[in-house]
């Protein structure tokens, strides 16, 4: 049998390989993506691997696919997915639902934040909790020792907090379920400099403490040169160029 697809669901010869082996390719993987809205083809053939404890930056310009990828990676209803595979630590995302990834250790801090404004912070981040793998049910000490503004504020509306304390709370949110992955969408947009580099110094700490890692979307690039590893440069729906972040250049990032 080939190849399983997505449109199929087909995936246990995959799996057995997978588990055969002892490993996928990488940590991460998404091979040969393709994601729909409706009949506007969005995703066309992404592909690249994250190795485990990296930070990865995808970067492009606007309605380059970026956030797209992240909402597929992450298995939520739009885009849909039609061909190709996602593997996070042998697991098959792309056989999943959203829940199903969450569970399995991908937690999305999407561009928007997706804060509940009528819930409190202490509440917002309680939500985090059922995806948990290990059954803990209170929200770890660290969180509020990497943002001690929320435990200042765990009675306070979500609604009522500033943009960047919003964000600490989304990120706090997603840090709850206990991730495998970490996904960021463009998580300095409309924040004030002061907490962008506070939000920079965390994913660091994160990544370089934890060994968590991170995958971000990014337009400020001097943010992503600081905090990535890595970089996957989309144009149209495609990866064009992978490389260090080092590597990047004034010829990549105009083409």
């Amino acid at each position: 049998m080939s190849d399983p697809v997505i449109g199929d669901i087909v995936v246990k010869d995959r799996v057995e390989k997978v588990l055969s082996q002892g490993s996928a390719p990488q940590f991460f993987s998404c091979w040969d993506m393709h994601s729909y809205y409706g009949e506007s083809y969005i995703v066309q053939g992404i592909s690249f691997d994250i190795r485990e404890g990296e930070v990865v930056a995808l970067l492009g310009r606007n309605g380059a696919g970026k956030t797209s990828t992240l909402r597929s990676i992450a298995r939520l209803d739009s885009p849909q997915v039609t061909h190709g595979e996602i593997w996070l630590d042998h697991q098959p995302l792309h056989a999943m639902k959203s829940h199903e990834a969450a569970q399995s250790g991908v937690a999305l801090v999407p561009e928007d934040r997706r804060i509940i404004p009528g819930l409190t912070v202490e509440e917002n981040l309680l939500i985090g909790l059922p995806a948990r793998r290990d059954g803990l049910r209170k929200v770890p000490d660290f969180i509020y020792e990497l943002f001690p503004v929320l435990k200042e504020m765990l009675g306070r509306r979500g609604g009522d907090l500033s943009g960047g304390q919003q964000q600490q709370l989304a990120i706090g949110r997603a840090l709850v379920t206990d991730p495998k992955l970490l996904i960021l969408d463009e998580p300095t947009e409309g924040i004030q400099p002061n907490i962008v580099a506070e939000i920079g110094s965390i994913v660091r700490k994160l990544n370089r403490d934890m060994g968590l890692t991170v995958l971000l979307v990014e337009q400020k690039l001097p943010f992503a040169r600081k905090v990535a590893d890595r970089f996957c440069l989309l144009d149209r729906g495609r990866a064009v160029a992978t490389g260090m972040m080092g590597e990047l250049n004034e010829e990549l990032i105009q083409q």
